[in-house]
């Protein structure tokens, strides 16, 4: 083994590409999407060294043109899942064992096959799969996918460094060991990103993983796959598969070696997986680690002070890019009487240059949602707004599901701060405004408090300072993620940790230290250099 005390590169953040017309990286990305868009491509499962298919297959198709097919991946059975279980385990034996240097080169070496030669695959693939602009793909699936895998592998050095005081009687060590078992990663299909850092931030660690992405972002985690490999991840110890959701949480929660969950999807599955790990807590050999971000009811609210095009611009982008499928999205705003009609003129003109349609178009800031569920639900919402006393869509509200599954930016005003598109995460392009009284200021931040029972992001907008102070200690458990004078989207690693509380998860901040502290099981070496040979002590006499 080597000996040495290694230093990893320092992190830096990814720099953004503009893909203006005329770049390099423009051209490069829209060939590499034109070449997949033909392709037909076969996702098998990726279970301990072997690449499984099944022949019960489902079909991917882009959420902007659903009729369209682009591949097939291969859905597991329950003796598939139990196999993935016996090959994580064993490649554990190894996994556990290599020396962290080994496993930061990986993860150092992925990130720069991202940033090169794989950038313009992940972001077609995120364009295809995801329906998300070349700007969303481009800071999602290459940058914030690089900037997890750097910062990830310096926070590891960190937390080894992080040593206890010894003296010149003993030495104290502490050694940060993987959980015993396997983590179980459920990813979800908004971010290429988050489907691959549930699984890589538990692996750097030394765990081995059996990673579940959602059936919509399949295609684009395949090229994640290839990355990894590609990196030189031994196979087994990320285990990539496919099928009922069900069926699969059942096998892999039953488990006795399950050692812990990582999860980012909604509160209500989540509520599910951990009541099941509760009551199969006899049956484990180590009590799981359950780490999860879940959804968000995210707000913007704006004090009279406050500058309303930059409230607007903040409504705008915090609540529709991405067609609003973000868990930061802005998704109930409110407004001081005072501002709120020049705000609603503003966001009339600026919804209504909003361009809409395929990402191949990059005149289109806003694309489909993800699904036909997705659609129906968000189609439904507003719809019922339309005919309820206490809500209006004064801005937008049509749909279109004939070719992709496309949902107009829509705002809805409502006179009830409790109206249910106030208080329901709806994850769709739809925002719904309550105005306030300018001398309700105090009573509103109440209200922002104890409308959701989300607290996941939040944004307040004001120039008066004395404001910005109160809303701050006022809506302290109202938001993991607090933006000051910004929309509530956009964290970067490394500069803004992700998470929140009540509803909304665990808060234990990806793309910090504090997540990967929940993947490894600590022990304490203390040695003594002269041992003690007789037991009285001195007040013995």
């Amino acid at each position: 083994m080597l000996k040495g005390f290694f230093q990893v590169p320092k992190a830096i953040n990814e720099p953004v590409k503009s893909y203006a017309p005329g770049t390099p990286e423009r051209e490069a990305v829209l060939n590499t999407y034109r070449e997949m868009w033909q392709e037909k491509i076969d996702v098998p499962l990726y279970i301990g060294k072997e690449t499984i298919r099944t022949n019960k297959t489902a079909s991917m198709h882009p959420p902007h043109d659903h009729q369209h097919q682009v591949g097939v991946y291969h859905l597991a059975e329950k003796h598939h899942i139990e196999q993935a279980i016996d090959a994580a385990l064993e490649a554990r034996k190894q996994w556990a064992a290599m020396s962290w240097e080994n496993r930061a080169s990986i993860f150092l070496k992925a990130a720069e096959l991202l940033a090169g030669p794989y950038r313009a695959k992940i972001n077609a693939a995120t364009m295809i799969a995801q329906s998300k602009t070349i700007h969303q793909a481009e800071i999602d699936a290459a940058c914030e996918m690089i900037d997890f895998l750097r910062y990830n592998v310096q926070y590891m050095t960190q937390i080894y460094a992080d040593q206890p005081n010894s003296d010149s009687t003993t030495w104290n060590r502490v050694e940060y060991r993987p959980l015993e078992g396997f983590v179980y990663a459920i990813t979800p299909f908004n971010f290429t990103a988050i489907s691959g850092n549930l699984p890589t931030s538990a692996a750097m660690m030394g765990n081995v993983v059996i990673w579940k992405p959602a059936a919509t972002q399949v295609y684009s985690a395949r090229v994640l796959m290839e990355v990894f490999l590609e990196a030189g991840l031994p196979m087994g110890v990320i285990n990539m598969v496919m099928g009922n959701s069900s069926m699969i949480s059942e096998v892999l929660l039953n488990n006795p070696h399950l050692a812990g969950v990582h999860f980012t999807g909604s509160t209500e599955v989540f509520n599910d997986i951990w009541k099941t790990i509760g009551n199969n807590i006899s049956t484990y050999k180590t009590y799981p680690r359950i780490v999860g971000e879940t959804g968000g009811k995210d707000f913007i609210l704006a004090h009279p002070s406050a500058n309303v095009k930059q409230v607007v611009t903040g409504i705008v982008r915090g609540g529709f890019e991405f067609q609003g499928q973000k868990c930061s999205a802005a998704s109930r705003v409110y407004l001081p009487k005072s501002m709120w009609v020049e705000a609603k003129s503003l966001l009339e003109t600026d919804i209504q240059s909003i361009k809409m349609g395929s990402p191949e178009d990059m005149n289109n800031f806003f694309t489909a949602v993800i699904s036909e569920t997705s659609f129906n639900k968000l189609a439904g919402y507003i719809d019922r707004a339309k005919q309820d006393a206490d809500a209006e869509v004064i801005i937008g509200g049509n749909y279109d599901k004939s070719k992709g599954y496309f949902i107009e930016p829509t705002v809805i005003l409502t006179s009830n701060p409790k109206y249910v598109t106030m208080e329901t995460e709806l994850f769709g392009p739809v925002v719904t405004i309550y105005v306030y009284d300018d001398s309700q200021w105090k009573e509103t931040l109440q209200l922002v408090d104890e409308t959701s029972a989300y607290a996941l992001t939040g944004a307040i907008f004001s120039q008066d300072r004395y404001a910005v102070e109160e809303a701050t200690v006022a809506l302290q458990n109202a938001a993991g993620n607090f933006y000051i004078n910004d929309k509530p989207t956009g964290a970067v690693v490394g500069m803004q940790p992700f998470g929140g509380a009540r509803a909304s998860g665990t808060n234990d901040k990806a793309g910090s230290a504090q997540n990967l502290l929940r993947w490894v099981s600590v022990r304490t070496i203390k040695e003594t250099f002269v041992t003690p040979t007789d037991y009285r002590y001195p007040f013995l006499g």
